[in-house]
């Protein structure tokens, strides 16, 4: 099974981890994913056309919030669709290109999520704390820049990342999950030294957790403060709703994606209970992120009612 990755004979041809599924319910299981994903990618959807196309909601929290559902559908968009066909067609073979380029993605998901909803915290606590000079601090100057730092860096430290693993001499051809992330990539080493990519895996993942949660934290007791120590208007309460939003939407990906790493500490857990953690980890985000905004950004909620309204008066 195992070939060599040489520069004279590289092997494009990986063998992947098959999520075991009973033959009775392939189908049953492919059309669930199939409507998830579509369930997903169309709320998504929406809150994106809703900030493009409403002027209400052309103010720098959208601007940001942007990212979070692009970051949603490019999530699950690299995951779902081939998993679902893997499943249908009981095909474990993926070309070593194309599984780099969904760890690229699903890395970049992963990351980004935790940056967009710093950067927002940030933006809700100069809106609460610093009202009078709201408009002044979050300028499109500054709004630009915080957006182009989220992926900027998201991208930089996710391409370092990925060109310390394709630096490795290849030897094997299995992927032990069934979707590919840079720790499956780096297994196909035969490399008798992997010391650099574990030390910079433990470090972004340790930066990357103490910005986000770093921010959040600070952010989230200013509010707090705030609050607490002036009353509340109608929006200050509008805005702390949409902090609780943020807040829901950050402890949902920390605890599917925590269970995930955790799942592979316990050797008791089965192969196929390991595999779901990874799969709900960029699944349930994305269906759950648009629904949680949904319900806790009364902006949102106006606009999406104000375009169903104009819908239903042009098609009378």
């Amino acid at each position: 099974m195992d070939a060599k990755f040489s520069n004279d004979t590289f092997s494009w041809i990986l063998q992947i981890a098959k999520f075991d599924v009973s033959a009775d319910v392939v189908y049953p299981v492919f059309l669930t994913g199939v409507l998830v994903y579509l369930f997903s990618v169309l709320c998504n959807g929406i809150i994106l056309t809703l900030i493009v196309t409403q002027r209400s909601l052309h103010k720098p929290m959208f601007y940001i919030m942007f990212s979070l559902p692009l970051a949603d559908i490019l999530g699950i968009t690299a995951l779902l669709p081939r998993l679902l066909i893997d499943i249908v067609t009981q095909s474990n073979v993926v070309y070593y290109p194309t599984c780099v380029l969904q760890g690229i993605i699903l890395h970049t998901y992963g990351t980004s999520v935790l940056f967009i909803l710093a950067a927002m915290a940030f933006d809700r606590y100069i809106a609460i704390c610093k009202p009078l000079r709201y408009q002044s601090i979050m300028t499109p100057f500054t709004v630009g820049g915080i957006i182009a730092l989220v992926w900027g860096l998201d991208l930089a430290l996710i391409m370092i990342l990925f060109g310390l693993q394709a630096r490795l001499p290849k030897c094997k051809t299995f992927i032990v999950n069934v979707f590919c992330d840079n720790v499956s990539l780096v297994r196909l080493s035969c490399a008798n030294d992997i010391t650099v990519n574990n030390i910079y895996g433990l470090f972004i993942t340790g930066f990357i957790q103490a910005v986000s949660v770093g921010v959040q934290l600070f952010s989230y007791v200013q509010i707090l403060k705030t609050c607490i120590s002036h009353s509340q208007s109608d929006a200050k309460i509008k805005a702390v709703n949409t902090c609780s939003a943020q807040i829901i939407i950050f402890v949902l990906f920390e605890i599917f994606s925590n269970i995930w790493i955790l799942s592979y500490r316990f050797q008791n857990i089965s192969p196929n209970a390991q595999k779901l953690c990874g799969i709900m980890t960029f699944t349930v985000p994305p269906v759950a992120n648009p629904i949680i905004y949904g319900m806790k950004t009364k902006d949102i909620r106006n606009a999406f009612i104000m375009v169903l309204k104009k819908l239903k008066v042009t098609l009378r």
